[in-house]
């Protein structure tokens, strides 16, 4: 069910279904995507008695800006104190957060940052917060290669380009980060509408050159900025995962998560998912999610530090 909420300093729309006393697990989608990345996920967990929210970031879907004077941000910072805002509107002192791309980003923000909110994590792509102090140093030719999209959003021409392209370029990032899924256009069409909102545009571009110190950021968030830049490690339990076919993310070695995530942590492979973890691997999104709930994980998730486990080959 659609429903709205005041948080912060938006107005927030969300998908909740489920018992209003269940265990609260909060789904949170990332860029090009909407809310209905869950679709198949939700009735999963809902079945296991989760009361699942799902709420469509700013700059996507309903989701609407408070007022005309707030930044059209899109930095890290604001979409963790957007995640904050958001349980505080609806009373939520602790839940499970699960999500990937921006949607991990503000999950591991919130996990690293207010720990006490959180019963567990789920994030696909693994430690989402990003190092913009070192934005500027070049990485390999491949990963240069994967970030396009990125360079092609620092200049006017991509902002024109989003602006007047919006569904083409969207729908072309979705094959090139999940080439072994094979969506229709009925799916496709359900999340596009959200690009549609009048803040995605100056939200999307604002994200992609904020992350490298091209542009000032939103003042009231510089606090949390500063924070994030000295990579605060994530200690709530955690359950990594990780597309094994996706055209995006080459995924980090076990080694280097491991200073991240210093408490209880489970990495899994997903080997026919790409970028689009809940939509493309439902099933294995809503069991990483009822580890927590349920305690199917507690004796793995109890044992070590982003320990090897899950479905296809061991890391």
């Amino acid at each position: 069910m659609l429903k709205k909420v005041e948080a912060g300093v938006l107005s927030v729309a969300y998908e909740e279904s489920g018992a209003g006393d269940g265990a609260p697990v909060l789904l949170l989608h990332g860029f090009p995507y909407d809310a209905h990345a869950y679709d198949d996920v939700t009735p999963l967990l809902v079945a296991a008695g989760c009361r699942v929210i799902a709420p469509y970031l700013r700059g996507y879907g309903p989701t609407r800006f408070l007022s005309p004077e707030t930044p059209r941000s899109g930095q890290q910072a604001v979409l963790g104190h957007d995640l904050l805002a958001f349980m505080d509107a609806l009373q939520i002192q602790r839940a499970v957060l699960a999500g990937y791309d921006w949607g991990g980003r503000a999950a591991c923000i919130v996990a690293a940052l207010w720990p006490e909110r959180v019963s567990g994590l789920v994030t696909g792509g693994g430690y989402n917060i990003q190092y913009i102090p070192g934005a500027m140093q070049p990485q390999s030719p491949a990963i240069e290669h994967q970030l396009w999209y990125q360079y092609y959003f620092h200049g006017e021409r991509g902002r024109a380009g989003l602006a007047q392209n919006r569904r083409e370029l969207c729908r072309f990032i979705w094959q090139l980060w999940s080439p072994g899924w094979h969506f229709d256009g009925a799916t496709y069409d359900r999340t596009a509408a959200s690009f549609d909102n009048p803040d995605f545009v100056a939200v999307v571009i604002h994200s992609y050159r904020h992350r490298f110190a091209l542009v000032p950021g939103d003042p009231t968030v510089e606090a949390t900025e500063r924070r994030l830049a000295e990579r605060p490690p994530i200690q709530v339990p955690t359950v990594v995962l990780h597309g094994g076919n996706s055209g995006f993310t080459l995924f980090a070695s076990p080694e280097h998560e491991k200073q991240f995530f210093t408490g209880s942590c489970v990495r899994r492979l997903i080997p026919a998912a790409g970028h689009n973890l809940p939509q493309e691997a439902p099933r294995d999104f809503a069991a990483a999610v009822l580890s927590f709930v349920q305690g199917a994980g507690k004796d793995r998730l109890v044992a070590g530090r982003c320990g090897r486990s899950g479905h296809g080959p061991r890391w």
